[in-house]
C-alpha cells in the first residue's frame, strides 16, 4: 500500500475514532520499529486514531525479548489489553509476556506474513485493522485460547524442528531482502537451505507422541501446529494436519521421512494447495489430539528450531506441549 494512500485512509480513522465520550480503556501498544511495513508516520497516524476510543501508551521494541518484558509490565499495571503491532515475532514476544495474567492479547499486522492476525478475524491491512480495534471498544468481549510451548518457550500457532527452522535462520540474516521480497524469499531460502543440507546426510531426528501411545516417527523435519493453518504462502494457507485450532485443546502435525529432489515438488504441492492433504504423501508422516509431542536427535546431531516464524536456536530435544486457555486474546 502507497504511503499516501495509507495516510488518507487513517484520515478516515481519526474521525471515526472522534468520539464525544472520555475514553475508558487502557491500551499499551507495543511497536516493533523495524517491522516490514512500519514507518515513524504510519505509525504516529494509527495511534492517534486509537486514541479517540482508547486511553493509549505505546512503547517501541528495543531488543530482542524487550516485547515479553513490556507486556509482563503491562500485566501487572493493569492495561485493559495490549496491543502486538509489528509482525508475528512480536505477537510471539507479547503473548510470552502476557501468557496465563488474564490480560488481553490483541494485534495490529506490522509484518510481511501477519499469521496471527488473520487467525484471529483481524484486517491484514493495517488501516483495516485498526478501524476494526476501534470497534472493539463498544464490543469488549476477550477470550481464551490455546497456547502451545516448546522447552519452556510459549508459541501462539506453529512450532518446527529440521528443514523450516533452518530457512528462518537463513531469513532473518537477511531482514532487508526478507522486507522487499517477502514469501519469495523464503520460497529461495527454502530451495537453497534445502538443497545445501537436506539432500545429502540431512539431521534426523524421532518424534514421540502423548509418551509413545503410537509407533515414533522418524524422519528428517517435523512441523506441530496448535492452530490452523500452519502458516501462509502470500494469500494462500498453508495446512498440514486437520484437528488444530486455538480452542482446541490440542497439537497436531507431520514429520516429513526424507527430503530428496524426487519427492520435494510432490511434497510441496500437496501443503500448497490449500486443503491438509500433505499427510498422504508416502513420505509424510502425520499426528493430531496430541498433548506432547517430543522431538530428539537421531544422530547426536543439535537440531534446528522455530516458533512462530523465530528462529531459537539448536537443541538436542524439543518438548512440544499444550496449555488450553492459556492466552486470552480479543478480536
Amino acid at each position: 500500500m502507497a504511503i499516501q494512500t495509507t495516510v488518507e485512509k487513517l484520515g478516515q480513522l481519526e474521525r471515526l475514532g472522534d468520539f464525544a465520550q472520555r475514553p475508558t480503556r487502557r491500551m499499551l501498544v507495543i511497536v516493533n520499529p523495524y517491522a516490514t511495513t512500519m514507518s515513524d508516520r504510519l505509525k504516529h497516524l494509527v495511534i492517534y486514531a486509537l486514541q479517540g476510543r482508547y486511553e493509549v501508551e505505546a512503547l517501541d521494541t528495543q531488543r530482542r525479548g524487550h516485547a515479553t518484558e513490556l507486556c509482563r509490565e503491562a500485566a501487572g499495571e493493569g492495561y485493559d489489553v495490549v496491543v502486538a503491532f509489528g509482525g508475528d515475532g512480536t505477537v510471539n514476544e507479547a503473548a510470552n509476556g502476557l501468557a496465563g495474567s488474564g490480560t488481553p492479547l490483541t494485534v495490529l499486522p506490522g509484518g510481511a506474513t501477519n499469521v496471527y492476525a488473520r487467525m484471529l478475524g483481524i484486517p491484514n491491512d493495517v488501516v483495516d485493522a485498526t478501524e476494526h480495534l476501534l470497534r472493539l471498544a463498544d464490543d469488549f468481549a476477550p477470550r481464551d485460547v490455546d497456547l502451545a510451548r516448546v522447552n519452556g518457550r510459549a508459541f501462539v500457532f506453529a512450532g518446527g524442528v529440521g528443514l523450516d527452522a533452518s530457512v528462518v535462520e537463513r531469513v532473518d540474516r537477511h531482514p532487508l531482502l526478507k522486507a522487499r521480497l517477502g514469501a519469495w524469499y523464503f520460497a529461495e531460502a527454502g530451495i537453497s537451505t534445502f538443497l545445501r543440507s537436506y539432500v545429502v546426510r540431512p539431521p534426523r531426528l524421532t518424534a514421540s507422541v502423548d509418551g509413545g501411545r503410537a509407533e515414533p516417527l522418524d524422519g528428517v523435519s517435523a512441523f506441530v501446529q496448535n492452530a490452523d493453518p500452519y502458516t501462509f504462502f502470500r494469500r494462500r494457507p498453508v495446512r498440514l494436519m486437520p484437528g488444530a485450532g486455538i480452542g482446541s485443546g490440542t497439537l497436531s502435525g507431520v514429520v516429513l521421512d526424507r527430503a530428496n529432489a524426487i519427492d520435494m515438488p510432490t511434497v510441496l504441492w500437496r501443503i500448497l494447495s490449500g486443503r491438509p492433504t500433505v499427510a498422504r504423501h508416502r513420505r509424510v508422516s502425520g499426528f493430531e489430539g496430541a498433548r506432547e509431542v517430543v522431538i530428539r536427535s537421531a544422530d547426536e546431531r543439535p537440531l534446528p528450531v522455530q516458533v512462530d516464524g523465530d528462529y531459537i536456536g539448536e537443541h538436542a530435544e524439543a518438548v512440544f506441549g499444550i496449555e488450553p486457555g492459556g492466552l486470552r486474546v480479543i478480536a
